[in-house]
């Protein structure tokens, strides 16, 4: 009783399509496989480094405002 045979397996399966059905099954299959492909490429997005390591240059540049005199008759 320790382990399964293969007739149990193939009377499980027939079980669960008859039970959920040929596209509910798919349609989980579907979801499960995106979300192990989105936990694969937010892996790979964590090994990236983040900081960006090359010099940058910031130019600033100075602007003189003069107020203007209103009161000139």
């Amino acid at each position: 009783m320790g382990s399964f045979s293969i007739t149990h397996w193939l009377i499980l399966l027939v079980v669960v399509v008859i039970v959920f059905g040929t596209s509910k099954l798919k349609n989980a299959g579907k979801d499960l496989g995106g979300a192990v492909k989105g936990f694969k490429d937010a892996v790979k997005e964590e090994d990236k480094p983040t900081i960006d390591n090359r010099e940058k240059t910031i130019v600033v540049e100075e602007v003189k405002v003069e107020p203007k005199d209103h009161h000139q008759g």
